[in-house]
């Protein structure tokens, strides 16, 4: 970043950690980084490594330029109470990484009149290769957004949306799409090794084959659907399965599937509203 705010996370889980290393790794002061637990022998490890670290949630927030709020949605309001006159006082940036949880649920619960982020991340986070959906509050300044997908960026892909509704897209695209991804591996891995495979050599295969596969997606200036195409020569192997593919429906499915997944998303924001 060109400029360097102090950075407090709330919560030091798997997706805050994620988003430390990233910055780390790229270079970003740890002095500048905060992060707190329930639990001091959890953030050692941390601490080793030059970050504030501690239980006090209200000191952490008091030096944050960006504050982000990266605890458990159903613990999200009880933890956020304690914060808000500190957050009324100083005025951070609030960033959440918590599914369900709304700008406006946020933006109550810490006292009224912030700058909200709502980010919606994914579990390849942890290894720099994610992808974010992110939506701001109009009180949100263009600065705040830039330094939010700065942010954002140490960890992989990170694009806004116009509305907060699509945030529920995003969570049916990339929030949950890892899994869809895993399954798929999964069912190839069976099906390989009930066509002779040893199951090492069925599972490095699989694996190879998708990183190769969304490598290439990435790089090329070619569509999915042209890069399918170039690979599936007519009346040739390829052709036979994609055809058994779409016998069975597969892009109906998948849009079902997805659908589902906005619908639960949607009852979870309710709930966690109510």
């Amino acid at each position: 970043m060109s400029t360097q705010p102090t950075v407090a996370f709330i919560g030091a889980g798997n997706m805050a950690r994620a988003i430390i290393g990233g910055l780390l790794d790229n270079g970003y002061p740890a002095t500048k980084i905060w992060a707190t637990g329930t639990r001091p022998e959890k953030l050692a490890d941390l601490a080793a490594q030059g970050l504030h670290t501690g239980t006090d949630n209200i000191a952490a927030a008091a030096t944050a330029d960006i504050l982000i709020m990266a605890v458990k949605p159903q613990m999200m309001k009880q933890v956020c109470e304690p914060l808000r006159d500190t957050v009324m006082q100083h005025r951070p940036l609030v960033v959440s990484v918590a599914a369900g949880i709304s700008c406006d649920s946020l933006d109550t619960w810490l006292g009224g009149g912030n700058a909200v982020v709502r980010c919606m991340p994914n579990t390849p986070s942890q290894v720099q290769t994610g992808a974010s959906g992110l939506f701001a509050n109009t009180k949100v300044s263009e600065l705040q957004k830039q330094q939010t997908a700065q942010l954002l960026g140490n960890v992989g892909l990170a694009l806004w949306v116009d509305s907060e509704e699509l945030i529920h897209a995003v969570t049916a695209v990339s929030g949950s799409g890892p899994a869809y991804y895993f399954l798929f591996m999964e069912a190839m891995i069976s099906a390989g090794e009930k066509l002779g495979l040893d199951r090492a050599t069925a599972t490095s295969l699989t694996l190879q084959t998708a990183l190769g596969a969304a490598r290439m997606a990435s790089n090329s200036e070619l569509s999915p659907t042209q890069l399918r195409q170039a690979v599936t020569s007519p009346k040739g192997t390829t052709e036979q399965a994609i055809l058994t593919f779409q016998d069975a429906h597969l892009e109906a499915l998948v849009e079902h599937a997805m659908q589902a997944c906005v619908n639960r998303s949607k009852e979870l924001a309710q709930l966690l509203r109510d």
